[in-house]
């Protein structure tokens, strides 16, 4: 070991490596590739595990030089400050206009964006030094053809290049710089990871957290730039455009769906620091201005001002640490804080974005099962809506980037014609729903999802059991959780059988007794019929077909009890001369 670095001395105080980080080290330490691709879950700890890589690297002299690109500016001294506890030392405001400037650092943090900017300084800088390079969520690389070539010409020179990524899927087929594709069974080339730590593993071995999402539905109502009112209950709408709307409306900060969700989610909150005192939330929010709109319905609701992030503000890298490091309850960003930022106390989230692709999703509900000591639960409060709910049940399915986009060989024609006949109706549907103005909306809980599986709740007891669910302990296992959540929901059915049974006994005295007086009733009136055929010398028959002709109804045996009653009641007035 060159006493130059002595990176390997200093990495003794940062504890022992997880498994999987071992793992994959040793994995990475057998086979020395210039490139590797480490796929694990967010919250894994693959900044403790790139580190060690570099660690490792600098010890055995393969490298002299350090460059962490990252998607965000925080995310540069987040990656300073972690390298700093192991001993590497590498700038986080280094400029492109620096070039090889800052020689006393083992390396630089640099964004995509900075890179893509001037690709030729980094490449100088690559070429001038054997260079690890470490791409954090590599699959940023793909979010611009400038940014991806950028990537490829700045860092090829690189001695060596550590690709990081939590999730290595996109939408578009935009291929990543230094991401190996191979081709699966049906000749679709998709991302190969040279390790992968998922969600389901990370969950089973305690390094996250097991995550309860709280799903809300209610009634919503908006106006199209047409003037047309429509209306329709959140995550029921007939239509993926009207969906969309309705889900506008209930993240409308003027309508009541907000402030409710944003108050179950603190009374959550509020019962998870009973066990953790430090445990914080964060609403995720589309836009600056919902922001706003939302930090201020949370200090209406808690009395105390959150936390507010906005990405242009300058100050914003600051708030984050200072939040990380204090016990404030309440954070409200947009999409800054999103992916990668570092906030371990985070146990309570509000989805409250529109944003809807599987990459963002997965990113976001990563801010919030970083565990930090075995046993404590996450929740993430969403809307009722079917994209989210569908992501929130495949939490554990591995996805790989795809470059190729290709129909199902075995769907017939005809099939694919009328998917392609709905999709563009579906299209002419949103078209003509165009600009909207939300009217109203509101609250209404409609289960949790954990591990997959639903737990709903039922019409007699809605809103108890939203209150059970919201006082769910926040130091439970996964097995716990499950656990719980299983014989909750089968006190709920047996409550419900219970209640469909008392129901059906009810149905039943009520059927018998309607029985009696029926009879009664009919047992009345032919004593009465009776009376009168002495008394006027007219036949039952012809008695019985006046009173039927009089009051309605078919004849005595088929009568129903009322209208037996009402016949009573009238030859019981002829008799006082009152008619007849």
């Amino acid at each position: 070991m060159s006493p130059a670095y002595p990176h390997r001395a200093a990495w003794g105080t940062a504890g022992r490596l997880r498994q999987w980080q071992q793992q994959a080290l040793d994995s990475y330490l057998a086979t020395k590739p210039r490139d590797f691709l480490a796929v694990a879950t967010p919250g894994a700890g693959k900044t403790t595990f790139a580190l060690r890589i570099a660690v490792e690297l600098f010890g055995a002299g393969v490298i002299t030089k350090l460059t962490v690109v990252c998607p965000t500016e925080h995310l540069k001294n987040q990656w300073a400050g972690a390298a700093a506890r192991v001993g590497i030392h590498i700038d986080p405001s280094f400029t492109n206009s620096q070039g090889r400037a800052g020689s006393h650092f083992d390396g630089v943090a640099v964004t995509y964006a900075q890179v893509a900017k001037n690709p030729d300084v980094h490449a100088a800088r690559t070429r001038a030094f054997p260079t690890l390079v470490i791409f954090d969520e590599i699959h940023h690389a793909g979010d611009a053809l400038s940014w991806g070539d950028g990537v490829r010409d700045a860092f090829t020179p690189a001695t060596r290049r550590l690709a990081l990524t939590g999730t290595p899927f996109r939408s578009d087929t935009t291929p990543i710089p230094f991401v190996r594709y191979e081709e699966d069974e049906r000749g679709l080339r998709r991302s190969s990871a040279d390790y992968t730590y998922g969600y389901g593993e990370a969950l089973r071995d305690g390094v996250v957290r097991p995550i309860l999402f709280h799903s809300y539905s209610g009634h919503m109502e908006w106006q199209t730039s047409q003037g047309e009112q429509l209306a329709a209950r959140l995550g029921e709408a007939t239509t993926k455009a009207m969906e969309k709307q309705a889900w506008r409306t209930a993240l409308d900060p003027g309508g009541r769906w907000i402030p409710e969700v944003l108050a179950a989610a603190d009374q959550r909150l509020r019962q998870i620091r009973r066990q953790i005192p430090d445990a914080a939330g964060l609403v995720i929010a589309s836009n600056q201005k919902a922001a706003r709109a939302y930090a201020a319905h949370l200090r209406e609701i808690t009395g105390v001002e959150p936390t507010l992030v906005l990405s242009d503000d300058a100050g914003a890298s600051e708030r984050i640490d200072d939040f990380r490091d204090s016990d404030a309850s309440w954070m409200v960003a947009v999409r800054m804080v999103s992916e990668g930022v570092d906030v371990p106390r985070l146990c309570v989230g509000v989805y409250a974005t529109s944003t809807s692709t599987p990459l963002y999703f997965a990113q976001a509900v990563g801010r919030f099962v970083r565990a930090r000591r075995r046993g404590e639960v996450a929740s993430l409060f969403l809307p009722s809506v079917r994209p989210l709910l569908g992501l929130a049940a495949e939490l554990e399915t591995q996805r790989n980037h795809a470059l190729d986009k290709v129909t199902n060989p075995d769907a017939p024609t005809i099939e694919e014609r009328a998917m392609a006949q709905a999709n563009a109706t579906e299209q002419a549907s949103a078209s003509l729903l165009g600009e909207f103005q939300a009217l109203q909306a509101q609250a209404e809980f409609s289960g949790v999802l954990f591990d997959g599986a639903e737990f709903g709740t039922n019409a007699e007891v809605g809103s108890l059991e939203e209150q059970e669910y919201l006082g769910i302990p926040g130091l439970l296992d996964t097995d716990q959780v499950a656990r719980l959540l299983h014989d909750r929901q089968v006190k709920q059915l047996k409550a419900q059988r219970a209640a469909q049974k008392a129901a059906g006994q009810r149905d039943e005295n009520a059927r018998i007794a309607d029985h009696r007086m029926r009879a009664a009733k009919r047992k009345e009136l032919n004593r009465l019929v009776a009376q009168y055929s002495r008394r006027t010398g007219r036949p039952h028959a012809a008695i019985h077909a006046e009173l039927r002709r009089r009051c309605g109804g078919p004849h005595v045996a088929q009568a129903e009890t009322a209208q037996i009653a009402k016949r009573v009641d009238m030859v019981r007035a002829w008799f006082v001369g009152k008619t007849g």
